[in-house]
């Protein structure tokens, strides 16, 4: 039996390490793929892209993915590209914040509107930050007194009320995965 309680303990606290992830994967362009004809901007407009995330592009041999500057995203200036891709199905993760740039390599094709922005935020962000608090009002006669600092309602990171907000990462505390087993284990 004490070995039991010993290996379960054990397994909590590893579980407690364990960082639970939801990326995402994205089909640029959904059904119509990467090809002429499709406004990107629209497809993107109502996404939010995490470090983490995946974009695939499906797109046939006449076309190409290359991961270009915002000067050359801007001006559709094709042959400096960071990477290009041409393999039919390219799938690409999104490492870092801020944004990236694709277009479609072929002449023309980068005008004809065959380009994406991407803006990537953080995985931690879960939305914008709230508005500052006002200042307190003044004390009047009939208020109480508060010794040290008065702390407003809790509320999550970034809400205006008590609502819930989606977030695409948790993680449960080593600390408290630690004091479970430990409960665990007294409790046995």
């Amino acid at each position: 039996m004490a070995s039991y309680n010993v290996a379960l303990v054990g397994m909590m606290v590893m579980l407690s390490c364990v960082t639970f992830s939801s990326a995402k994967v994205y089909t640029v362009g959904d059904s119509a793929g990467w090809a002429l004809g499709v406004d990107y901007n629209t497809w993107a407009s109502d996404k939010t892209f995490k470090v983490g995330d995946k974009l695939v592009f499906n797109y046939d041999s006449s076309h190409t993915v290359d991961l270009v500057s915002s000067t050359d995203y801007t001006t559709c200036a094709i042959g400096n590209s960071i990477a290009s891709y041409n393999t039919g199905t390219t799938t690409i993760a999104l490492n870092k914040t801020g944004s990236q740039y694709f277009i479609c390599g072929i002449p023309g094709h980068c005008t004809g509107g065959m380009q994406l922005t991407v803006k990537v935020t953080s995985s931690d962000d879960v939305s914008p930050s709230p508005a500052p608090l006002a200042a307190p009002s003044p004390l009047s006669a009939d208020s109480p007194i508060a010794t040290g600092n008065t702390l407003p309602n809790p509320t999550l990171s970034g809400s205006s009320n008590n609502v819930p907000v989606d977030s695409s990462s948790q993680a449960i505390s080593p600390v408290v995965g630690f004091v479970f087993g430990l409960v665990v284990l007294i409790l046995s």
